[in-house]
């Protein structure tokens, strides 16, 4: 038998990490249907990828629909997005709606488009997972992700947040799943180019030099020259929470309270509150959760 090429071996890695973030974190139960966000880069189209494997591989029943968001972007071209989805064999939904013109209005000189794009997309988006009766929408954000939405928290905004895996939305309508969020960017760029996957070009998000995001990632590219763990070293501290070292009154009084009930064995953090605009919390791994499956060694 030969021996498995660095590809297969970085798949295999891949597809683990996933199986066992949805594992850990409880993000798909029995007869959920799915919305896969496709934006048309890299880490839609793995998310797709690897979703539909697993669901070709479940003990249990769930359902995917792929849906793309035509912004209507200059020189835009969904041709290529649109034949692959055709040929991959999911149910998808190309919707179009002019989000762009809008967006390029409300967004002063000077200024980033991320806030008004996200929260337009994400209107349409949930009104369209309505629409299909969808009970989960997953999101293609990565451990990368998570990392620099966490130092740009903690940089420009004064906080401790990062991304979870899961949380419910604001109108209480659906669960927002990250099934690669465990997973490394380089990892997910390398595999796409392996699998040559017709990448959309964005006139938005990915068209503004010098954003707090891009800043963020050179500033861990750094870091990784003498610390060439440093990104799971990060991912490791995320889920590895010290409630009661921190400087935050309302988890220290949390902390007391619990200290004052006698050790229950949860995390104190967890008897916080907070408005769900600003922090919305993981659900963690739940008494629904169902081990997917598993691949050899």
């Amino acid at each position: 038998m030969a021996a498995p090429t660095p590809s297969e071996k970085r798949f295999k890695r891949i597809y683990r990490r996933l199986l066992r973030t949805i594992r850990d974190y409880g993000l798909i139960e029995p007869d959920d249907k799915i919305m896969v966000c496709m934006s048309g880069g890299k880490d839609s189209y793995t998310l797709l990828d690897l979703l539909w494997r697993v669901r070709a591989r479940s003990p249990f029943p769930f359902e995917i629909v792929a849906v793309h968001l035509d912004q209507v972007q200059p020189g835009y071209d969904g041709a290529p997005l649109a034949k692959w989805l055709a040929e991959f064999g999911a149910p998808y939904e190309i919707v179009q709606r002019d989000t762009y013109s809008v967006v390029v209005e409300l967004t002063k000189p000077g200024g980033t488009y991320c806030s008004a794009c996200s929260r337009l997309r994400r209107g349409i988006l949930y009104d369209v997972a309505e629409r299909h009766g969808c009970t989960k929408i997953a999101l293609g954000h990565h451990r990368d992700d998570a990392l620099e939405t966490a130092l740009m928290n903690m940089f420009f905004a004064g906080k401790l947040q990062a991304m979870p895996a899961k949380y419910r939305t604001d109108c209480d309508r659906f669960d927002v799943i990250r099934p690669m969020i465990e997973i490394a960017e380089a990892d997910i760029i390398e595999h796409a180019a392996e699998a040559a996957y017709p990448i959309l070009p964005c006139n938005l998000c990915g068209s503004q030099p010098g954003l707090q995001r891009e800043q963020m990632g050179h500033l861990l590219a750094n870091l990784e020259q003498t610390i060439p763990n440093v990104r799971e070293v990060m991912l490791a501290a995320l889920k590895n929470v010290r409630a009661s070292h921190l400087l935050d009154q309302g988890v220290a009084a949390a902390v007391a309270a619990a200290g004052a009930q006698g050790d229950t064995g949860a995390d104190p953090i967890d008897a916080l509150g907070g408005g769900c605009d600003s922090q919305p919390a993981s659900d963690g791994p739940t008494a629904q959760a169902v081990t997917l499956v598993t691949i050899g060694g």
